[in-house]
Order: structure tokens, then C-alpha cells, then sequence
């Protein structure tokens, strides 16, 4: 049996420097996401494509939904089997590469999870975790590139 979900979010350009896009080099990049009753979440393109370096881009966003959902599918198969996680890091990469007709494509995304566990007797049952995790995350699923995985596990004292 499958089941649908559905999202919805808002997105706003805010980056009208009074003259909308008279000129490529006459407007803002910069966008507000909002969602019901979450906080806004700032973003701009990559300095790369005239936006600016203190905002999330897009390629960081989807960076921060692999990774995320990598994550919470690690922590929900952890809890299922047992293994007790206290800490978990990732920092994930992505490669992009842009061809000469300006269109761009991730060419591969890597995902460096660093996790801490209590179980001792457990590390070895994290591969297959990450693994079973990968199948699951539906944004991993999502994207025509390959999500990677380097994951790291340590002991917690």
C-alpha cells in the first residue's frame, strides 16, 4: 500500500532593487522560504551566479535535505534496532558542474556522517544501517546523481 504526502511551502523574491529585472546585473538574488508556523529561512544564488555568500543557495539546501534525510532515517533505524545514538555530524559535499550551455546538474553528492554511539558491541551493525538508510531516504531517491556515503562511527565514553 502506498501512501501520498504532499508539501507546500512559499517562496518569495525579494531582491526588486526598484526596477525588477531591467538588467541582469540590476536585481538581487535573494528569496525568503516560509512555511505555516516555521521560522523563515533566508537565501540568495551561489556568489557564483551574482548572489550572496551570507545566504543558504539552493545547491546548500539541497545538500541540507540529503543529508538531513540520511539522518533521520540513520536515527530511526538505530532506535528500531537498539543502538543507542548521542551524537551525530555530517558536513556533505556536492560537486556541480555547469556545461557550456549554462545549464547545471550535481554531478554527485557525498554525505560524511559522523556518528556516536553508547553500543560497543554495535559498530559493525552500522554499515549496514547506512546502507539500509540510503535505500530509504526519499530524497536521495529523488535526485538522477549518486549520494555517497562516508560514514564514521565512534564510541561514546
Amino acid at each position: 500500500m502506498s501512501h501520498k504526502h504532499n508539501y507546500e511551502l512559499n517562496l518569495h523574491w525579494t531582491g526588486n532593487l526598484g526596477q525588477g529585472t531591467v538588467a541582469y546585473d540590476e536585481y538581487e538574488r535573494d528569496f525568503v522560504i516560509s512555511g505555516d508556523s516555521k521560522p523563515e529561512l533566508i537565501g540568495s544564488s551561489d556568489p557564483a551566479f551574482r548572489g550572496n555568500i551570507s545566504k543558504y543557495n539552493p545547491e546548500e539546501l539541497l545538500l541540507a535535505a540529503l543529508a538531513s534525510c540520511h539522518m533521520l532515517w540513520v536515527l530511526h533505524l538505530c532506535a528500531d534496532s537498539g543502538i543507542i545514538v548521542v551524537d551525530y555530524k555530517d558536513k556533505p559535499k556536492g560537486v556541480m558542474i555547469i556545461d557550456q550551455n549554462n545549464a547545471g546538474a550535481f554531478k554527485e553528492a557525498i554525505l560524511c556522517p559522523e556518528v556516536m554511539i553508547k553500543n560497543n558491541d554495535r559498530i559493525e551493525d552500522m554499515s549496514e544501517i547506512h546502507a539500509k538508510a540510503a535505500k530509504l531516504c526519499f530524497i536521495a531517491n529523488s535526485v538522477n546523481f549518486p549520494v555517497i556515503h562516508r560514514h564514521v562511527v565512534k564510541i561514546a565514553d
